[in-house]
């Protein structure tokens, strides 16, 4: 097969695709011909070595979060039906999702319903399902205004779909006018740039903000939440999670969509069934594995980023 490497923490530059074995399913484990693998801009901190106590990866070690494919081979235990079924897993941070070949527990197996394609799946494979569980924790009602930062990411993409769906005036926050651009596409009502000073001063009240983007941008965000809104802080890749609260806003983290592995797949299986469209921006092969990265890390990425064999 063949997978990227990470030697060493460090720039994208750090990702090798080099070629090894094909990995043999062991007890409880299918093996995964991967189809289209799973990106995270939080894969970009763990390679750079940011990932600190919560996902304290070392190297050597195989990126990738998680795949969509077809089963190849089952390992024992496992019940052989899954063979030759098209799937979406989760392989964890260091589960070697970037790959031809992947490994993934049974238990962690998603079906991938008739119609829906491999690359779609893993797109909503974790975007789509905290999306769905925000929802739950800050429901959107209809005639609700919303402000979503970090609209054009993967998830940010998703929320303004769900949002829009559910009758919401959406305010979609994001930087530059490509981004923008694609956006208004999703049914955004009106669109902002964030990366322009004093952002925020057009912009009317807001019953609920989903903030995917955090730092400064999240801290702007929250000013605009009307007495007895709702404030989600879940995102981070504007300098940390937001800080600071409000004594008559209704504030949740990033801690309230962290799912047990059985109300992930639930959600997963409830995201496939919705024929959620999620916006794959940017499709590489492995051997792009580091332009992926790159994108990711200097915001010019849209929507989801997808590596294919």
């Amino acid at each position: 097969m063949r997978v990227i490497e990470v030697a060493r923490f460090g720039d994208p530059s750090v990702l090798v695709l080099t070629s090894a074995p094909d990995p043999r399913p062991g007890p409880g484990q299918v093996q995964i011909a991967v189809a289209a693998s799973d990106t995270l801009w939080l894969e970009t901190m763990v390679r750079a070595g940011r990932g600190g106590r919560f996902f304290p990866v070392e190297p050597p070690y195989r990126p990738g979060v998680g795949v969509a494919g077809a089963v190849t081979a089952v390992g024992s235990g496992v019940d052989p039906q899954w063979t030759g079924r098209r799937v979406v897993a989760r392989t964890g941070h260091a589960g070697g999702g970037y790959a031809t070949v992947a490994l993934a527990a049974e238990a962690a197996l998603v079906p991938i319903p008739e119609g829906v394609p491999d690359r779609t799946a893993a797109a909503v494979l974790h975007d789509g399902v905290t999306a769905l569980a925000l929802l739950d924790v800050a429901p959107i009602a209809a005639g609700d205004r919303v402000l979503i930062t970090a609209a054009a990411g993967g998830m940010g993409a998703i929320l303004v779909q769900l949002a829009t769906a559910a009758g919401a005036t959406v305010i979609a926050a994001a930087r530059g006018e490509a981004k923008l651009a694609r956006l208004r596409d999703l049914g955004a009502a009106a669109v902002v740039d964030y990366s322009e000073p004093g952002w925020t001063a057009g912009l009317d009240p807001v019953d609920t903000v989903l903030d995917g983007a955090g730092g400064d941008y999240g801290r702007a965000a929250l000013t605009l939440v009307r007495p007895g809104g709702r404030f989600s802080g879940h995102g981070m890749p504007a300098g940390g999670f937001t800080a600071g609260t409000r004594s008559d806003v209704t504030a949740t983290g990033i801690q309230a969509v962290q799912l047990p592995p059985e109300r992930h797949r639930a959600y997963l299986a409830r995201a496939l069934s919705m024929a959620l469209q999620p916006l794959i921006g940017q499709v590489y092969p492995l051997s792009e594995a580091p332009a992926a990265h790159r994108g990711m890390e200097e915001r010019t990425a849209v929507g989801k980023t997808i590596l294919v064999p």
